[in-house]
């Protein structure tokens, strides 16, 4: 097969690297990559939400399958141009990828299918979510309706810093297009995790778990990122947790989808709290988590094209996945700034010989480049995702954070505590 991957992140770069060793693959490019992608495939310089160029591509290199990872490109209807193309593409079509392009129809959704979830409020006018935000108190949460790039969402403990997060999208418009309607909702106390399942239109089969750690510094502290690292399993998803959450939150948002004619084709990421009232969606995804996917690609034992294939053929029903019994890890190093201001072409020393020293070691590329003379530059905030295998959460841990410290990168940081609450509890 001859297969496009779109995307130029860490999670693009996971995705190629367990496509290219697929043997069903002979031909991989990616658009439009990054410095590490192109170790595995022919970075190709179309923008990932360059759809007219991408779908004028896939036609004339006649590409088998198309493989979408960011939510831009699947919300624009990127998988629908190429379906009318006759081009095979893994993702939802635009109007499935509203669950993630709109938070106000996915907690519609949730409503009307009765899928639990946090209480809320959709607002347009800025006096009226002041009201419902006075009325309901703090902690509460203030969220961006449209895609934010993982940065629109505001969890306000003081009623200042939730009345400003609401002025911040719908007066200063700090969002765009993407905070003119803002969705508040109620502050739920617990665990977060991720759980991810493909979907073809009708049958879910779940993944791997995968636990995120979205805030900037250890300890859970400082502002809110895309992800500054992760792990799997998340100890806290049991067999019979997992099984009730396919029940009551996956498999019935796939069912509402079906019955409001936008059947989910593609990879659906629910993000859980896990609450004392049972597990509760706090927002669908319709792309695989970066970085969870990492962790998960580290622990995929089957081929992944089959399943991308199958998925999006519709034939998941007598499907099925298997996975390494190994804990998989991975941190996040980032530009000093991230998530606010940071500098970008900044010089990166040893990463492949940080990857060279140990076999359980891989390190994906997120914002990386090449400069003229072939070194590693930094060109993004989120710059590389250091991953590891471990028997357990505390090997895997420790052998990430001794490739990241064989790393020369005076520029970069990250957190120190990734998997904290997956080590306490294999100590305890």
């Amino acid at each position: 097969m001859k297969i496009l991957v779109v995307g130029s992140g860490g999670r693009e770069h996971a995705l190629c690297w367990a496509i290219a060793a697929s043997p069903l693959c002979d031909k991989l490019w990616c658009a439009p990559g990054n410095a590490g992608i192109a170790e595995e495939a022919e970075c190709i310089g179309i923008a990932a939400d360059d759809v007219d160029a991408l779908v004028a591509f896939a036609q004339r290199e006649a590409a088998d399958l198309v493989v979408v990872g960011p939510e831009q490109p699947l919300v624009m209807g990127l998988v629908d141009r190429l379906a009318e193309a006759g081009i095979k593409a893994f993702g939802p079509s635009a109007v499935a990828a509203e669950l993630e392009g709109s938070k106000g129809f996915m907690k519609d959704l949730c409503t009307k299918y009765g899928i639990p979830t946090a209480a809320y409020g959709r607002f347009t006018d800025v006096a009226a979510a002041h009201a419902f935000i006075r009325e309901h108190g703090v902690p509460i949460v203030v969220k961006a309706d449209g895609l934010a790039a993982g940065k629109g969402v505001t969890v306000a403990r003081t009623l200042d810093d939730a009345l400003n997060a609401a002025e911040d999208a719908l007066i200063e418009e700090k969002f765009g297009a993407a905070g003119a309607e803002i969705v508040v909702e109620e502050f739920m106390e617990g665990e977060e995790v991720s759980v991810f399942a493909l979907c073809d239109g009708k049958t879910a089969l779940p993944l791997a778990t995968a636990q995120d750690h979205k805030a900037a510094y250890d300890g859970d502290e400082g502002p809110n990122t895309g992800g500054m690292g992760a792990y799997s399993p998340a100890p806290a998803m049991t067999g019979a947790l997992m099984e009730k959450v396919m029940k009551t939150i996956v498999q019935p948002t796939i069912d509402g989808m079906a019955a409001e004619g936008r059947p989910y084709r593609g990879v659906l990421f629910a993000g859980l709290m896990l609450t004392d009232e049972g597990p509760k969606l706090l927002e669908h995804n319709v792309r695989f988590g970066d970085p969870e996917c990492q962790v998960l690609m580290m622990r995929l034992k089957s081929d992944l094209v089959p399943a991308l294939v199958a998925t999006v053929d519709g034939v998941l029903a007598n499907f099925d996945l298997r996975w390494y019994d190994d804990a998989a890890l991975t941190v996040v190093m980032a530009a000093r700034g991230y998530p606010g201001t940071y500098e970008k072409g900044t010089v990166i020393r040893g990463v492949e010989a940080a990857g060279d020293a140990d076999e359980n070691v891989t390190i994906f590329h997120a914002g990386t480049k090449r400069a003229a003379d072939g070194g590693l530059l930094a060109s993004g905030g989120r710059v590389l995702n250091v991953t590891a295998l471990g028997r357990n959460v505390a090997e895997a841990q420790a052998r990430a954070y001794e490739a990241v410290d064989r790393i020369d990168w005076p520029q970069g940081f990250c957190r120190r505590d990734i998997g904290w609450r997956a080590v306490a509890r294999e100590t305890a």
